[in-house]
């Protein structure tokens, strides 16, 4: 079972892989990185990218009120939502969220170059790594 930076060396042999994250989205923080980042920063696009993780997880738009996070009500099940892509003309952003035997807050995050990347691989490995990765 891959820990952080084996999971990122894993995401980075994908294909078309210009930048990885792990990033734990109630805080913002990125718990590793490796690659590029889209705008040079690392932090920064880990805030951002939390920011849209967010929304996804919480609003009712994205899942029912029944499968929403309830972290008072003891729901450590995840967040409904199992990933976001976002389509720019030179690439893809696949959020992947993590679940864990804690309050799940973390999701892997993959820049995938446009014309180099394979999308369908892509979701399915970073699937894969969710599964397996351990978080210590």
């Amino acid at each position: 079972m891959p820990g952080i930076d084996a999971c990122l060396h894993e995401i980075m042999a994908l294909p078309g892989a210009r930048g990885a994250a792990i990033v734990d989205w109630t805080s913002g923080l990125a718990l590793g990185t490796a690659g590029e980042s889209p705008n040079g920063d690392h932090e920064t696009t880990a805030t951002e990218t939390a920011e849209l993780a967010r929304v996804a997880a919480e609003y009712p738009a994205f899942a029912p009120a029944a499968e929403r996070i309830r972290p008072e009500a003891g729901n450590a099940k995840g967040p409904p939502v199992e990933d976001l892509i976002v389509t720019t003309r030179t690439g893809y952003h696949v959020l992947r969220f993590v679940e864990t035997t804690f309050d799940s807050s973390v999701f892997l995050h993959l820049w995938l170059d446009r014309d180099t990347g394979n999308l369908a691989l892509a979701r399915l490995r970073l699937q894969q790594l969710a599964e397996r990765l351990v978080l210590a």
